[in-house]
């Protein structure tokens, strides 16, 4: 008469990833803002697998938690492992919606870059869907739902689109309060609070040492070259951002000086694309526009 033992139970795939995401984040808060959820749920998913396991992948402490000899030795095959299905993932995905290209980006380039070029795209290549969703920081493309990130990278990452580089700008009306850069002081500086050492930065290589602008913050970039452009003060542009008011005469360049930062505006992918495919089409047609 032949035995069948009861099967062995697998271990929870939530469970698992919100160890995952704890060990590679370093702690249960940041892994359930990854994972859309509750820092409870994530440290209630590692102690029922610990409890499972009869182990303990975390070490418990005042200021928080830290990896287990046993949680240090497996992270690197789990997140390998999770890695490589996030890529499946989105390789299905694309399977089956392959005429849509999924880009995530800045919400100032989104609206000042990325948006006045669609239009010429969609003529150019009607049968492809460009999906774009606006955040502040580059998504884990291995792990997230986007064919594309388009940031302001350091050099080296990603396809190339332009130099990142900043200086003053200013409706024309107030271009004429401006001979050196000493004037900024006696009008309203425009501060974006994403990148608001842009003023630090540009004075400083303006020979302005220990300028400190004052005026309006906007947490929107794009609002902020708008309130530029309707004469409200002067505002540090980047160039890939202001070019299209800087040709129009919106905006002018008061100053000469120009200061190029460390980091490019890049296409990025996790993935190669199929060559002639719609990712690589969109790739392609950004890059020479």
């Amino acid at each position: 008469m032949s035995v069948a033992p009861p099967p062995l139970k697998g271990l929870p795939l939530n469970a698992l990833r919100a160890f995952e995401a704890a060990a590679r984040l370093g702690g249960f808060a940041a892994a359930g803002v990854e994972l859309g959820v509750t820092a409870g749920s994530v440290a209630a998913h590692v102690k029922a697998l610990e409890e499972t396991l009869g182990a303990a992948l975390f070490e418990r402490h005042a200021k928080g938690v830290r990896l287990s000899a046993l949680g240090q030795r497996v992270l690197p095959a789990f997140t390998d492992a999770f890695d490589q299905l996030g890529l499946a993932v989105q390789t299905l995905r694309v399977e089956a919606a392959p005429r849509t290209v999924h880009i995530a980006t800045l919400p100032s380039i989104a609206q000042l870059w990325l948006s006045p070029r669609l239009p010429a795209l969609r003529r150019a290549a009607p049968e492809i869907t460009v999906s774009i969703t606006a955040m502040e920081h580059p998504p884990d493309l291995k792990r997230s739902p986007f064919d594309l990130n388009l940031f302001f990278l350091p050099k080296g990452e990603g396809r190339v689109l332009e130099q990142d580089e900043i200086f003053p700008v200013c409706a024309p009306a107030l271009a004429g309060h401006l001979k050196t850069p000493g004037d900024l002081a006696a009008l309203p500086c425009l501060i974006d609070s994403t990148w608001s050492d842009d003023w630090r930065l540009w004075t400083e290589a303006a020979g302005l040492s220990g300028f400190v602008p004052k005026g309006p913050v906007f947490s929107l970039y794009a609002l902020a070259v708008e309130e530029a452009v309707n004469g409200a003060g002067v505002l540090i542009g980047h160039r890939a951002l202001v070019r299209s008011q800087l040709e129009s005469g919106a905006l002018v360049a008061p100053f000469g000086k120009r200061l190029p930062l460390d980091r490019v505006l890049s296409l990025w992918s996790a993935r190669a694309f199929r060559p002639g495919g719609p990712a690589s089409r969109v790739v392609e047609w950004l890059a020479k526009v």
